[in-house]
């Protein structure tokens, strides 16, 4: 349990600071940041990570149940629908907050789905896993409410009447929040496809954590396919297409290509510890990961300034938030080491 606590953490770290790269991007807008990331991270990453590190990867997915092939589908169309909406509520809200309310949403509905397809655990362990995610809520509630403040703090600055042009806080939470609720999809996904492709990949002789890959190919994919063709469609609209011809993109792409792989690697990861975690692995495994990565986002933006307006007020509710989220987590693995 110890290892795959650990490989949760570290995950969670990964995925806390994957988007930091894009404050450092220039000559793009919004839809030529976030396009460029999602091609890269849902299709160009996966697929020579898995048909480089994969043996029998043909073999692997062609003997894949079509039943199991399209639960995964359709749940990783839903986590694709729902990151895209978390890229956007970053852009209203920021780093720090986009990811607490996201995340939070995340780990309380996805740390319960994973029940559906394994089962419930005895009912000490249930009662201890539940309480704590309540207490992750709280830790949202107070999250959400620090930024409003901020807002409110904001408003009576230069600055945060530049900051009100990128999007409205209220938008912006509702639209983390949303996002929070289709990404759950991932945990399902993962749930439904990991033992059918861990058998499937043991028997083509690959090691333990390759299995990871295996789970994160089609999840990827099918996710990709909602964010590309909402991109597609922003980058028409907006006329952002022309965006890509200046003189920092190669710059733009190294940073977005940084971003893409520090995104999958974050979620194979996940899909390893897991593994490690055992029979609560998805819905324990899922908390930790997500947690670690809230609480390293909103460390990055205290670094990169986003509360630097914010009263002594917003900031206590923030920490606050952050200190329920952290408990309630130790809670739930606590929790799993009863089941």
């Amino acid at each position: 349990m110890f290892e795959g606590v650990i490989w949760a953490i570290f995950a969670g770290l990964m995925l806390g600071l994957y988007a930091l790269p894009e404050k450092f991007t220039k000559g793009f807008k919004y839809e030529n940041t976030w396009s460029l990331f999602f091609l890269l991270t849902m299709f160009v990453v996966p697929i020579i990570a898995s048909t480089t590190l994969i043996k029998g990867f043909g073999e692997v997915f062609g003997s894949m149940p079509s039943d199991i092939l399209l639960k995964m589908a359709l749940a990783s169309f839903l986590w694709g629908t729902g990151v895209m909406m978390w890229g956007k509520a970053i852009n209203h809200i920021g780093l720090s907050l986009g990811f607490s309310l996201f995340i939070g949403t995340i780990i309380l509905i996805g740390s319960l789905l994973p029940f559906l397809v394994d089962g419930l655990p005895p009912r000490n362990a249930l009662l201890m896993i539940l309480t704590g995610l309540v207490v992750v809520l709280v830790g949202i509630i107070a999250n959400g409410k620090a930024g409003l403040i901020r807002e409110k703090d904001e408003k009576n600055t230069n600055e945060a009447e530049e900051q009100q042009s990128g999007g409205s806080m209220t938008l912006g939470i509702l639209i983390a929040i949303s996002g929070g609720l289709l990404a759950t999809g991932f945990s399902y996904a993962n749930a439904v496809g990991r033992p059918f492709l861990h058998e499937a990949s043991q028997k083509a002789g690959n090691a333990d954590w390759i299995t990871a890959v295996a789970v994160m190919f089609p999840i990827f994919i099918s996710g990709g396919i909602a964010m590309t063709a909402y991109f597609a469609w922003q980058l028409s609209k907006k006329q952002a297409w022309g965006n890509f011809k200046t003189a920092s993109f190669g710059k733009n792409l190294y940073l977005i290509f940084i971003m893409a792989v520090f995104h999958y690697a974050a979620s194979a990861l996940f899909a390893f510890a897991a593994f490690k975690l055992g029979s609560m692995g998805n819905t324990v495994g899922y908390a930790i990961f997500n947690t670690a990565s809230v609480a390293t986002a909103i460390i990055s933006g205290i670094i990169t300034k986003e509360w630097v307006q914010a009263s002594t007020k917003a900031k206590r509710y923030l920490y606050f938030g952050l200190t329920c989220m952290v408990v309630g987590i130790v809670i739930v693995a606590f929790g799993n080491s009863l089941g």
